[in-house]
């Protein structure tokens, strides 16, 4: 997919459209925005700020969100499998019940998030930090 316009993004979202698998977003500003359900399959997302939008259940299969800020964003049920979060920040981030199966995770700031149910299987996660996350075995992380 070509590069979207975020104004477009939320426009075709609004009228019912949930398949943006392949859109290119970097760098583009998804504050508290509702996307509940997207398909971003695939999608390039380096350096978005979704910081508090709503990702319930969203499909971010094999997504690009280097850097991204998804601080306070709900990601629960959401597939973010092979999905990669370099040095993305998810400060209180819920993903619970959220699919991370050989996710890249390394750098990613998890600090305060919520995990629990979360599928970490084949994970990369050197240097994530998780001080004061809940595990996906409800455990809090030290």
């Amino acid at each position: 997919m070509k590069n979207i316009d975020v104004s477009e993004l939320i426009e075709r979202y609004k009228s019912g459209e949930r398949n943006f698998k392949g859109a290119n977003l970097i760098g583009t500003y998804l504050n508290e925005v509702n996307l509940s359900g997207v398909n971003l399959q695939g999608a390039s997302l380096s350096e978005v700020d979704l910081s508090r939008a709503n990702l319930k259940g969203a499909n971010l299969t094999e997504a690009s969100l280097n850097g991204a800020n998804l601080s306070g964003a709900n990601l629960s049920e959401a597939n973010l499998c092979g999905a990669n979060l370099y040095q993305a920040k998810l400060t209180g981030a819920s993903l619970d019940k959220a699919l991370l199966k050989m996710a890249d995770l390394i750098d990613a700031d998890f600090t305060a998030a919520s995990l629990e149910q979360a599928n970490l299987y084949g994970a990369y996660m050197n240097g994530t930090r998780l001080n004061g996350a809940i595990m996906p075995d409800g455990k809090i992380h030290d």
